[in-house]
């Protein structure tokens, strides 16, 4: 008796190495093939602008805390402000194509004129920062777009950009500071690659009164930030 309980306990010792072994040489792969990302990275997006009222305040809060961030900037809002695009592009933050219009009509009537929106915002980009940008954001986002659409931007060779979590600014009309910053944490738990959607037109001043806030949490939860 004792001895088949000796050899039974050997058994099951010897699968539980055995599944150690095996967990331990999936993760090992899972690491060398990019699935595992120890270090957790935070996204900070900012579509529709640059404004006046409000592009300078973010870039001052992001200044003052030392991180870059993405402007996904429309056209005809640039045009009239080429000095926040080069505040932008001077400071080490990337300035990518959202729109040159805006409009979601004209935009999405046919794959050729979404890239001819493209392409005119992005020439305002070279013109202004000397290069043109790879990165592209659909006005409001590629969820529910035909692949007509999608493949036609891939093509084009621009990588677009979505997002994972959300600030929740562009839902309300002056959203308060509080719902922001809640809305941010609330959207962004449990994602170690964080997108986070954002806006800095001209009505989102408290975008810009949050944002130091919503820093300062990302960095206690020790993220990284990083730009496309």
């Amino acid at each position: 008796m004792n001895r088949n309980y000796h050899a039974y306990c050997a058994i099951l010792l010897a699968i539980a190495l055995i599944l150690v072994m095996c967990s331990q040489l999936i993760n090992s792969e899972k690491t060398a093939l990019g699935e595992v990302d120890a270090e957790k990275s935070v996204y900070l997006t900012f579509d529709d602008g640059p404004s006046d009222r409000v592009t300078p305040k973010i870039l001052d809060v992001l200044k003052e805390e030392n991180v870059t961030a993405t402007f996904f900037i429309v056209g005809q809002n640039a045009k009239l402000r080429k000095y926040l695009l080069e505040r932008e592009f001077a400071e080490g933050h990337t300035v990518a194509v959202h729109s040159y219009t805006h409009d979601y009509k004209k935009i999405y009537a046919s794959p050729e004129k979404l890239i001819a929106d493209i392409d005119k915002c992005n020439n305002l980009i070279k013109e202004v920062t000397g290069q043109f940008s790879a990165v592209y954001r659909f006005p409001g986002g590629s969820y529910g777009l035909s692949k007509r659409m999608i493949s036609a931007v891939k093509q084009h060779g621009m990588k677009f950009i979505d997002w994972n979590a959300s600030t929740r600014d562009a839902e309300y009309c002056n959203a308060p500071v509080d719902l922001i910053y809640k809305s941010t944490v609330e959207t962004s738990k449990g994602l170690n690659k964080v997108v986070l959607l954002a806006h800095d037109s001209t009505s989102k001043t408290t975008t810009a009164a949050a944002l130091k806030k919503i820093i300062q949490y990302f960095k206690s939860q020790n993220y990284v930030f990083k730009k496309f």
